[in-house]
């Protein structure tokens, strides 16, 4: 057995090993200095000598990539033994979590209204032009059109930009009375502050025949809803433009961060927007076949609510998977 046999074989880790290359064939190494020897010889013994030495080295780096391989194959299964993970031990430190803040919002305004006996319905991701403008009286040249920043694909479908289009589905579907919200992700084209491209929403319904789904009870359901939701807060509607709503308002609550008195979240004014409805207008009742009766719809973004029932300041942060931001919840 040649000495560097020995020691390959008895080399406990692959610092040893190493060792015991530079040994033989380390620069200064004792074979590598036979190899050099070969420039001084001529003939015969200069090819029985390099005859020799190949064979050597070929038989040591034989025995070398071996034990090589039964040394880091040793090494990570004594690595892959201390960093072992017993997944059924017990961990103390886990949080307990009420859902995601847009998912718990989503939640709590589902509730209030199946809790009036809204229906609940959920629509396509992906709508026609008919469904997600032209039924909702935002005909092709509407300048109304450029605020929703559509993203549309290539067959003329477009991801919805509100989720409308749902109210417009359920209405071809079934006839009065109707009494429904639609809550959903929705998409357009925006990133700030306070704007995400996918962020979500939930619209409300209401139609009856004759005219007993009016402003009064429109008025009526949100003061309650938005109570429920934020506490004693001040409620008021402000005249707004909606193109499928006629009258339409925009719909205010007292800050609940300043109590009305003024701070950097209401700019200074008192007041926080929340929400959009109003009177439906004939032409949409027009567009899906509805003749005498009378109706309203609402409109809320989950972000928003979240924001302000939780006291987010950016709505980024909800989607950014940040656990210092999500443990707070």
């Amino acid at each position: 057995m040649d000495i560097f046999e020995q020691k390959i074989l008895e080399a406990k880790s692959m610092a040893e090993l190493d060792g015991v290359r530079i040994e033989f064939f380390g620069k200064k190494g004792s074979v590598t200095q036979r190899f050099a020897e070969l420039k001084n010889l001529e003939g015969e013994a200069k090819t029985e000598l390099a005859k020799e030495l190949s064979s050597l080295k070929a038989k040591f780096e034989t025995l070398f990539a071996e034990k090589k391989t039964i040394l880091q194959n040793q090494e990570l299964a004594q690595a892959l033994l201390s960093e072992k993970i017993d997944t059924s031990l017990f961990f103390t430190q886990a949080k307990r979590s009420v859902g995601h803040p847009i998912n718990y919002t989503k939640d709590r305004i589902i509730e209030y209204f199946r809790n009036l006996d809204y229906d609940l319905c959920i629509g396509p991701l992906v709508e026609d032009d008919f469904h997600n403008f032209e039924a909702l009286n935002l005909p092709v040249y509407h300048p109304a059109r450029d605020m929703q920043d559509t993203f549309y694909f290539k067959d003329s479908m477009l991801l919805r930009t509100h989720t409308s289009p749902v109210q417009i589905r359920t209405m071809l579907a079934q006839k009065p009375p109707i009494k429904m919200i639609c809550p959903g992700a929705t998409f357009r084209r925006d990133y700030d502050l306070t704007h995400t491209p996918m962020f979500h929403q939930v619209e409300g319904l209401v139609v009856d025949c004759g005219s007993s789904a009016n402003f009064a009870n429109l008025k009526f359901t949100l003061e309650n809803f938005l109570q429920y939701l934020f506490g004693d807060v001040k409620v008021r509607f402000r005249s707004s433009f909606f193109p499928f709503t006629e009258p339409s308002a925009e719909v205010d609550i007292s800050c609940n961060f300043c109590g009305g008195s003024g701070c950097r979240v209401c700019s200074h004014t008192g007041w926080l927007e929340v929400l959009g409805c109003g009177v439906v207008d004939s032409r949409v009742f027009e567009a899906v076949g509805y003749e005498g009766v009378s109706g309203y719809a609402f409109g809320m973004g989950i972000e928003r609510l979240a924001m302000l029932t939780c006291g987010v300041n950016d709505l980024r942060s909800f989607f950014e998977t940040d656990l210092r931001v999500l443990e707070q919840f």
